[in-house]
């Protein structure tokens, strides 16, 4: 099966493109957002190709599987396919709503034609997607293997554009946390925190490669995530499988991701403080925490499981 789907969150897609179909990857000359192509700090296999509008019209698709609403004017523009009509076509919803939650409708609502695909059951709950067929494929990742050292007294974040996403991403939270136990921070955008926070100089990452990202989050003590509002972050996941244990805000998906004996959930932040401390004095039960975290990551989040219900989906919308 020829899958079209454009780049647009890798650590989503990384697993996705591991499966056993042909990914159709837009890339433009100056790979803007629309046209990323092949990811640059992910390992893809070479079934994820880069292919130009015109190449993509010559070619076409089996499936495309959209991400944003205006890929819908994009695929026509570019392949003269109508999504949902010409060729088979879901939505993969990756984000919570924007507006008020439980009152804003989705962009396909109007739209029989085209499932939407929730990453949470939470996203799938706060959503109103009216006339569009809806199901819920968990996230799944593909196994960095087990790499937690602990060894740096220190919490590891990973956060993309902290400043331009303050509340959403929870900055202002990693910031009060940050005056008072040592932190680093992985991801884009870390001059602007830096501008921000020039105490946390030295301990800023920007946008690392994945693989030895996860060499340096591994080497902290535990993880700590700070997110309000996201869906069910990623990096989260990844860190559990790293075999970290984990501290986040009871928000969104969190709760239903991170179970008790993995690390500690809550909305306290001093909460999260005071369990952090515990576990920079006590690495033997920061460590345990982390190995349960990994166990229940890769029974529920495991790369096998997240490719059979994607199969399962995509070659039910191909008939």
């Amino acid at each position: 099966m020829r899958i079209l789907i454009w780049h647009v969150h890798g650590s989503w897609l990384t697993p996705f493109v591991h499966g056993p179909d042909e990914y159709l990857i837009p890339v433009l000359p100056d790979r803007g957002p629309d046209g990323l192509g092949r990811a640059r700090t992910w390992t893809w296999p070479a079934a994820a190709r880069e292919l130009t509008p015109a190449q993509l019209r010559e070619e076409g698709c089996d499936v495309v599987v959209l991400q944003r609403p205006h890929e819908i004017d994009l695929l026509r523009e570019w392949t003269g396919l109508r999504a949902g009509a010409d060729v088979p076509a879901v939505y993969v919803e990756h984000n919570t709503p924007a507006g008020p939650a439980p009152a804003t409708r989705h962009p396909l609502a109007d739209r029989s034609d085209i499932p939407v695909v929730h990453v949470t059951a939470f996203n799938a709950l706060m959503w109103d997607c009216g006339a569009a067929p809806t199901t819920v494929i968990d996230h799944g990742l593909v196994d960095p293997g087990y790499r937690y050292t602990g060894t740096e007294e220190r919490l590891g974040v990973v956060v993309n554009e902290p400043v331009r996403r303050w509340r959403v991403a929870g900055t202002d939270v990693l910031l009060r946390i940050a005056d008072e136990l040592p932190v680093a921070v992985h991801g884009m955008g870390m001059a602007a925190l830096q501008e921000r926070a020039p105490h946390l100089a030295g301990h800023l990452h920007e946008d690392v490669p994945q693989d030895r990202m996860h060499d340096l989050l591994a080497r902290h003590r535990a993880y700590l995530h700070p997110y309000r509002w996201t869906s069910l972050g990623l990096s989260l996941l990844e860190a559990m499988t790293l075999g970290m244990p984990v501290l986040a805000l009871a928000t969104t998906a969190a709760p239903e991701a991170v179970p008790d004996d993995a690390g500690v959930v809550s909305s306290d932040p001093d909460v999260l403080v005071a369990t952090a401390r515990r576990w920079l004095q006590d690495p033997d039960e920061a460590r345990a925490r982390g190995q349960a975290a990994r166990a229940h990551a890769l029974d529920r989040f495991g790369l096998d499981r997240f490719l059979a219900d994607w199969q399962q989906l995509l070659k039910e919308v191909d008939r």
